[in-house]
């Protein structure tokens, strides 16, 4: 398991308690993440997520890199990894006490590479799962992830939301880089997943 470690002491100490509301979650989470040194935040967005948010934030990102003047096939690279980190969010992600999908994907520059976040709710039975898919993705080089994504287009089984493990999948091999994850605590029998990947 790649895990991350937060710097953070007090969500740290939050992480024993079991009701957690998702926007102190994530504002630690986005402290954590900007804080290494001068990097520029690309995007920054957290509450719930419709596909309308996720087709405007896409849009958006294409937008504000092309008006950086990043290199074409990073543009493209980045844009695919947004793609599948978002609709994981809208499609699988689990609703709170108020009956609403929340997640978060914080985007980060700095001297060319970027550092991307991603982050929702999940039950106990998806934390199992998620963890023995990203520790088997992560524990395969280059050459055999491309040959387990063909796999999975050729013979996955879809489930009922769509996907067959693709997402991670892609998110992996367009980022070129393992998918570090960890789960804090939330409510009663759900965590908050992030994962964070580096494009460079």
């Amino acid at each position: 398991m790649i895990s991350l470690t937060l710097r953070n002491p007090k969500l740290m100490s939050k992480q024993n308690e079991m009701q957690i509301d998702a926007k102190s979650i994530y504002q630690e989470l986005h402290d954590d993440f900007t804080n290494h040194g001068s990097n520029f935040v690309v995007m920054s967005h957290f509450g719930e997520f419709s596909q309308d948010l996720v087709n405007s934030l896409s849009e958006g990102l294409e937008y504000i890199m092309d008006r950086r003047d990043v290199k074409r096939i990073i543009t493209k690279r980045m844009f695919s990894i947004m793609i599948e980190g978002l609709q994981n969010i809208r499609l699988h992600s689990k609703v709170n006490s108020l009956n609403k999908k929340i997640g978060h994907v914080m985007i980060m520059e700095k001297n060319e590479s970027y550092s991307v976040s991603f982050g929702n709710i999940v039950d106990e039975n998806s934390k199992k799962n998620i963890t023995d898919y990203l520790n088997k993705i992560n524990n395969m080089n280059l050459e055999n992830l491309k040959a387990y994504y063909l796999d999975i287009l050729g013979n996955g089984e879809m489930t009922d939301k769509g996907g067959a493990g693709l997402g991670f999948t892609t998110i992996s091999l367009k980022s070129k880089s393992k998918i570090k994850f960890q789960f804090i605590n939330f409510e009663e029998d759900t965590c908050y997943f992030e994962m964070r990947v580096e494009l460079l």
